[in-house]
């Protein structure tokens, strides 16, 4: 990337008309940019056809798309695909993950690069943190991967934490759901969090997309051990937050729960998931466990899954099962951006 200009991509479109009025282009060209950028996606500021060729000369001098394909993909058996990107001397991932029944198309992108949290299940945190990525840096994950037309669902749950850079994020999701932009429904976007507090209040009163908490394991002391975050951003704390709001309507709100052998999947822990969760409308997703190399963790076989599962619902909390993808392309997330740091891919 050229460093001297700045990314047109991630811009609002009040921003694009102080680009417009520098570049002494008419009041319109804003919106004429943002159709360019977000509708039709070009990749370089001379394909805005219908600017004059002496403003996009003009805009060239200082600005650029800010578009950047992957540097990497790896293909799973079943269609899952990971997109590494990259993003100064590091990589990010993303992961196209297509229904087997072809009704959906999600893909999963990063918000930083690494991680504060260092939760013990996931690579990423091992890696530490590095930098927090842009609105653009995130928009382009969306963009810019082959498939980008056939996206239905975008989830904030790759690398990083969004509620750390809370500021970038809503940018993000600001310019994926307006109408001059990528015009997403909310319904289509999930964000999924630890629990930061400062981020969740303002993800809670700036947006409508839906939500999903990190929480695999009921009793904060276990959850501690796997989640330091558990520390600054309690269970307690969180769903007292959570219950000021309305979760009937639009935004849907999910429980994150990876099942670990002989840690959190007892009857005790799902009978404490009932009396944590009763009384706010919400569901919990059962996660399989990817291990990953140096820690001490197991999963559990899909019979342990399924009681688990069955418990629940019959307890009032709705349930279900996500279905594992593409484990033989190092699924687990921060694996691939980590072989990659490593010279090892």
């Amino acid at each position: 990337m050229d460093r001297t200009k700045l990314p047109l991509l991630g811009l609002t479109l009040d921003e694009l008309k102080q680009v417009a009025a520098r570049a002494g282009m008419p009041p319109f060209a804003a919106r004429q940019m943002a159709q360019w950028l977000y509708g039709k996606r070009v990749q370089t500021i001379a394909e805005m056809t219908n600017l004059s060729l002496r403003h996009r000369q003009a805009l060239e001098q200082d600005y650029e798309v800010g578009r950047r394909p992957p540097v990497e993909a790896v293909r799973s058996v079943d269609g899952t695909v990971k997109y590494l990107f990259q993003v100064g001397d590091s990589a990010v991932e993303s992961v196209y993950i297509p229904a087997e029944d072809g009704s959906r198309a999600t893909l999963c992108v990063s918000s930083q690069v690494g991680c504060k949290m260092n939760c013990l299940f996931c690579m990423t945190g091992k890696q530490g943190f590095t930098a927090h990525l842009t609105a653009a840096q995130i928009l382009n994950q969306v963009l810019s991967i082959p498939e980008a037309d056939t996206l239905t669902n975008v989830v904030l749950m790759g690398m990083g934490e969004p509620f750390d850079n809370i500021g970038q994020v809503l940018r993000a999701l600001t310019l994926m759901t307006a109408d001059y932009a990528l015009a997403w429904s909310p319904k289509r976007i999930t964000v999924s969090t630890v629990g930061i507090m400062r981020g969740l209040r303002r993800f809670l009163d700036e947006s409508e997309c839906h939500l999903a908490i990190s929480l695999h394991n009921p009793f904060p002391q276990e959850r501690l051990q796997l989640m330091p975050a558990e520390k600054a951003c309690s269970i307690t704390d969180m769903l007292q937050l959570l219950r000021q709001y309305d979760f009937t309507h639009q935004r849907r709100l999910s429980f994150e729960y990876i099942v670990f052998r002989g840690v959190n999947d007892s009857e005790a822990h799902a009978r404490e998931l009932v009396r944590l969760l009763k009384g706010l409308p919400c569901r919990i997703n059962l996660i399989r466990f990817h291990a990953i190399p140096g820690v001490p963790l197991e999963g559990v076989d899909a019979t342990a899954m399924t009681a688990l599962r069955d418990y629940l619902t019959r307890h009032g909390v709705f349930t279900t099962i996500r279905a594992s993808r593409g484990e033989d392309i190092w699924a687990a997330c921060g694996m691939l951006s980590t072989l990659k740091k490593e010279g090892r891919l």
